[in-house]
């Protein structure tokens, strides 16, 4: 209406005067009437706001969340900084398509037991595919027919990891401070034999000897008279066992232990700490509780070795064996890579 009023030569009073007779209140004011009646004098022939310079207000739009996922995916050690500058977008906008849009999170590089090869990544999924097909022909028994151990080291003083010792501060109140140490340098080898039902056997390692073929095989002979006194009825239904591939564990005379016991080997592939359950499971636990603790000698550590299993219900240790099916299943699942950490 402004426009067309001054088309005709009217001036903003004028223009008011009248837009006030019409509409009353709801008429612009006197100076929304002169700002107008200058621009269309001036030539402007529309009312929409004018293009302004610079980015667009929204920088999340579909182009610019893309363009973003491809520089990510081409360099997942790039920095936001970088991204914003790549994009000629703030770094607040980067952050926002990154969590919000992408849900994507930087996250340190997880420790593994080796850089597995094609050949050792199909060695483990077809091992793992073998065992669940054990594990469907006799979903009742199969479990409970396991008999799974292995060897690990236990220090006198272990101390906490940093995300252990977190505790609760108020706000304001100092952090607390949490010195670089080392774990102690004496230690005691354990190698414990468990299943469903709890410990069967422990046996340690005497000082200044080293675990050879034939010392499994006498550990094995010991797990076989700990079964008939522990477990009666488990042998004649046929025991499952489930170790590691370590030389000793494979050596000659470990082998001929294996079959004078009458025991069954349940195949495990190498390099796989992930599908075994004292690795995934046991010893994470037990050195969990053991870690911030100092042991003054062996006996102290064994007796606390001792006094952590003894606490545990039965439905700890089933639950440990449980785990293997999942377990596979997801090695499958990834192809054969390493399992996270849950």
């Amino acid at each position: 209406m402004i426009k067309f009023l001054i088309k005709e030569g009217n001036g903003p009073k004028v223009i008011h005067e009248r837009m006030v007779s019409v509409y009353g209140d709801d008429c612009p004011s006197i100076f929304i009437v002169k700002y107008w009646a200058k621009q269309f004098k001036w030539g402007r022939r529309s009312i929409e706001n004018d293009p302004r310079p610079g980015r667009p207000v929204e920088a999340t739009s579909s182009e610019i969340v893309t363009k973003v996922e491809k520089l990510v995916l081409e360099d997942r050690r790039i920095k936001i900084a970088q991204l914003a500058k790549e994009c000629g977008i703030s770094e607040t906008s980067v952050f926002k398509i990154l969590h919000d849009h992408l849900s994507m999170k930087k996250i340190s590089a997880r420790w593994v037991p080796r850089m597995l090869t094609a050949f050792q990544k199909q060695a483990r999924v077809d091992i793992s595919k073998e065992n669940l097909e054990l594990f469907s022909e006799d979903n009742d028994h199969f479990l409970s027919r396991i008999v799974t151990g292995d060897e690990t080291w236990i220090h006198h003083w272990d101390p906490e990891t940093k995300q252990e010792s977190m505790q609760w501060k108020h706000k304001g109140s100092p952090p607390p401070k949490k010195f670089r140490t080392q774990p102690s340098a004496g230690k005691v080898m354990a190698t414990i034999f468990w299943d469903g039902d709890g410990i069967i056997l422990i046996d340690y390692l005497e000082s200044q000897k080293t675990i050879t073929g034939e010392y499994y095989a006498h550990v094995l002979a010991n797990l076989r008279e700990a079964l008939l006194e522990k477990r009666r009825g488990k042998l004649r239904n046929g025991v499952l066992l489930l170790h590691d591939n370590a030389p000793v564990h494979k050596s000659l005379k470990a082998a001929a232990a294996v079959r004078e016991c009458g025991f069954q080997e349940l195949s495990h592939p190498p390099y796989s700490p992930d599908l075994a359950p004292s690795d995934f499971y046991l010893f994470r636990l037990l050195k969990k509780n053991l870690r911030g603790r100092r042991f003054a000698d062996n006996e102290e550590v064994k007796c606390a070795v001792f006094d952590f299993f003894a606490e545990q219900e039965k439905e700890f240790f089933s639950n440990g064996i449980a785990a293997l099916p999942t377990k596979w299943s997801r090695c499958i699942d990834l192809k054969g890579d390493y399992i996270e950490k849950q």
